[in-house]
């Protein structure tokens, strides 16, 4: 039985780039060793989780998945987000669901860089649900060295080896693989919609406020001209002092956000910082 691993991804890759490097491993062992899909595990350990499901959810006979203290996405590492942003990265948690084999959940509860919630939160979004392998103290980079790590994966791997092979599975078209890829896009863009008219609507409701407050200056107007001209510098110095914070509060917070991606060490804070800035 056949394993692709993806594990740590070193240098600076894009995510599209992380998936290519998987799909070729795959083929590999398809074209030039003769191996079956449906003899094939797959293991994606922590950010390696996304392109192992990538591919897993490409590969309709697969065996089975083994995801190692994996990500529920990029962004939800560095904060508990509660959906998924366009810009965020390695979306587990929207493809989990649209994976047919049996998985695997292994991770640390004391998990350092990815928070033990993670593992759990995709355990439970798996269709085909596998005993999880929960390491009371274990962190990020240290659950090989458990002795139930090892006599856990055996036992998965001697569970998959019994079960019937998957070959009697219609083959989807490309249409229906189509089809539930775009699911999780069109998701995406239903979210970023709502956002886009929730900010459309809060600007409008700013500007008629604004527009009621001129008026009301406009009746109430028994000034002298000097007072009126004081009170519109007044206004115009304050409204100045208001942008020059709010561009820093903007600014603070992108940094803190690359803080944290550097402090993670799992995303590329260059593209995250490239998607942000686009928005």
């Amino acid at each position: 039985m056949a394993s692709v691993h993806c594990l740590h991804l070193y240098a600076k890759p894009s995510e599209q780039d992380t998936y290519a490097d998987i799909e070729a491993a795959y083929k590999c062992l398809e074209e030039t060793y003769g191996i079956k899909e449906e003899d094939v595990i797959l293991y994606g350990q922590s950010v390696g989780s996304g392109p192992a499901l990538e591919l897993a959810i490409r590969l309709p006979h697969l065996r089975a998945v083994v995801l190692h203290s994996p990500i529920l996405s990029g962004l939800r590492v560095m904060y508990p987000v509660k959906k998924t942003f366009w810009f965020d990265i390695y979306k587990n948690i929207d493809k989990i669901p649209f994976v047919n084999c049996p998985v695997l959940v292994i991770h640390g509860t004391e998990d350092e860089v990815v928070d033990f919630s993670h593992g759990k939160q995709l355990w439970e979004l798996c269709k085909e649900k596998y005993e999880p392998l929960w390491l009371k103290g274990g962190n990020h980079c240290n659950l090989e060295l458990y002795p139930e790590y090892l006599r856990h994966l055996r036992k998965f791997i001697s569970a998959i080896e019994k079960l019937p092979r998957v070959q009697s599975l219609p083959e989807p078209s490309a249409d229906q693989l189509e089809s539930s890829l775009k699911t999780i896009d069109n998701k995406e863009k239903a979210r970023s919609s709502t956002d886009q008219k929730e900010k459309s609507r809060s600007s409008t409701g700013q500007r008629e406020k604004s527009r009621l407050s001129t008026d009301g200056r406009e009746k109430s107007r028994t000034s002298t001209d000097k007072r009126e001209k004081s009170r519109k510098s007044t206004d115009r110095s304050g409204k100045a002092r208001n942008s020059t914070d709010q561009s820093e509060r903007a600014r603070n917070s992108f940094d803190r956000l690359g803080d944290m991606v550097r402090s993670v060490g799992l995303c590329n804070v260059d593209c995250l910082k490239h998607a942000a800035l686009e928005a």
